[in-house]
């Protein structure tokens, strides 16, 4: 499925994410181990067990790129030029080991390039895990390619 281009993508509007995912132990460790992120609350179930939450806790960057590949299919699939930034990134609650992660984006701003080639759009990301608990959010900026300059 392509993704949208810029002339595509409506301020305000909201897409809700049909995709969905698992977090397993094996996601929150390969990204871990990917990283050299070796946070015991990530990967030490003793560690963990003793603090606040009593369990590990999946990696927060993993949520937050989870939930980018999770909006892509429906946003920029095939029509971004580039990422320009990730802004304003929070993490409400904590995710765990079994939780189940969907996402939904919000269309905030959009804006043509100098040259009127291309386009910048900027979206409110929302992830949340299977309670409808808001578990990070995080406003994503892309270069966007117009469909009146493909060809």
């Amino acid at each position: 499925m392509a993704g949208l281009y810029y002339e595509d993508f409506v301020v305000g509007e909201t897409i809700e994410h049909g995709k969905r995912r698992t977090i397993s132990e094996a996601d929150n460790q390969q990204f871990c181990d990917m990283t050299m992120n070796q946070q015991p609350l990530h990967l030490d179930a003793e560690f963990a067990g003793e603090t606040e939450f009593g369990e590990r806790v999946v990696n927060g960057l993993y949520t937050m790129a989870l939930a980018v590949g999770l909006t892509i299919p429906d946003t920029t699939d095939g029509t971004i030029v580039a990422n320009l930034g990730y802004d304003d990134v929070s993490h409400p609650a904590p995710v765990f080991h079994g939780d189940t992660i969907r996402a939904r984006t919000t269309v905030t701003d959009k804006r043509e390039t100098s040259d009127g080639k291309r386009g910048v759009v900027t979206m409110h990301v929302e992830a949340f895990n299977q309670d409808e608990e808001l578990v990070c959010e995080f406003d994503r900026t892309v270069l966007s390619k117009k469909r009146s300059t493909e060809g």
